[in-house]
Order: structure tokens, then sequence, then C-alpha cells
């Protein structure tokens, strides 16, 4: 199986099956139907179907799929049977809540190493994870073996950040500043801006209020044409 060729949907939707194979299995489930999949995780039982096959045979037909069997394969292909350490570059507002939240929950990745510029922080253990000071990143990224960090700087230093970064070996960043970094080939960038997401949600709100307007106006304005004509027709 060449990994590459899986495309980013799939591999976007696996750790949702993923999370949910982990409920039905603490349930005492032996087996799950792409239907009842489907509707658990908000997926058409079309596209499980799809992104199953790309990795082979997973399920048979008229029967589903071992949910042990299936778990245990999503976690290898996952890595969750190895523990993988993250950096965090940046403990501003949203910095401190990704320390606070617990990645172990659902998996197995944790923030391992912190980075900033306040002296007020760096140096201290926050949330169980020590903070550096931004100038040994690179020697502690290289240290620790990190090659996956979350960066949430200020965006006048997003670029900037990610390069030294790069430089200290990170091959993925997942980047909640609004800017959209240049990273040489063989390194992922994950966005993430909630501004635009909102933004997009609320365009999506806003749409379906102009949908049921325009339609009500095309439906008040038909009838108007409709009593010209007949009006016309009497006359």
């Amino acid at each position: 199986m060449d990994e590459s060729n899986i495309p980013g949907a799939t591999a976007k939707r696996l750790p949702l099956y993923y999370r949910y194979l982990i409920f039905l299995d603490d349930a005492g489930k032996k087996r799950v139907s792409s239907a009842e999949l489907a509707e658990a995780v908000q997926v058409d039982s079309v596209s499980i179907r799809r992104d199953f096959s790309y990795f082979g045979a997973l399920g048979k037909p008229g029967y589903g799929y071992e949910v042990k069997g299936l778990l245990s394969f999503l976690k290898k292909i996952l890595n969750q049977d190895i523990l993988t350490n993250v950096a965090l570059v940046g403990v501003g507002h949203m910095g401190h809540a990704l320390l606070n939240y617990n990645f172990k929950r659902t998996n197995n990745i944790r923030i391992s190493a912190a980075f900033d510029i306040n002296k007020k922080i760096t140096g201290r253990i926050l949330c169980g994870v020590p903070v550096y000071d931004i100038n040994e990143m690179h020697q502690q990224l290289q240290d620790q073996q990190i090659n996956i960090a979350i960066l949430c700087v200020p965006q006048d230093v997003a670029q900037k950040t990610a390069d030294e970064m790069i430089t200290a070996g990170i091959k993925g960043i997942m980047n909640f500043t609004p800017i959209r970094l240049i990273v040489p080939h063989g390194v992922r960038v994950q966005n993430v801006d909630l501004a635009t997401e909102l933004q997009t949600l609320n365009y999506f709100l806003n749409s379906r209020k102009w949908d049921v307007i325009i339609s009500f106006f095309c439906v008040k304005n038909l009838h108007k044409f409709q009593n010209q004509c007949i009006i016309i027709d009497v006359s």
C-alpha cells in the first residue's frame, strides 16, 4: 500500500473512524456495518467503503467490519501504537488552551515541549509541559527528536519561526496563524484558521436565510405576474 496515494479527504476521516471504533470496542460491540458507521460519524456509507478499499479488503459484504480488527488496523495506520511527541511554539492565549487540552484522551500524542519569548513563563512547567526560551528551540527539537510542531506565534514572525523549526528537523506543522506558510518539499502544513472557519459557518447560515428571502420574493412576484395575466385575459 502506497500511503502517498491515499486522498487527503480519506486521511482526514480516518481519525473519526478510529475514535468511534474505540467507543464501540469499549461498549463490547463485535462488528459494525458501513451504514452504522456512516450514521455515527456523519459520512455517507459509500465514502466509508471507498476509504477502506484503499487499504484492501477490510470487511465482508453483508457482514460488515470486525470492530477489533479494524481498530487494530487503524491504530497501526495512524501510528497510535507509539507515543508521538509534539512541540508547541508560542504560548499565548491559544497556546495555553492547547496546553490544557488532553490530546492523550483519544490518541497517543502529547505536547512534550513548549517555546516562547516571554521571560515570565520560560524556564517553568505549565500544565506538565516545560516551557523553553525560543532561543533553545533548535537544540531542544533535535535533542528530543520532535518532528511535529504546533505554531501559535504572531503572524509577523510566523514564516521566520517556521523556517527555524524546519531547519531543526520539523516535518509537520499545525499552523494556527493566518499566514499561509511557504515550506520546502517534504514538509506538511495543516492550517487551522478559526476566524476563517467562523466566517464560513456564518456565510452558510446567512446563505440559507437569503435562500428563504429570495424564494419568498420569487413566489410573491410570481403571484403578481399570474394576476396580471388574469386581468389581461378578462379584459
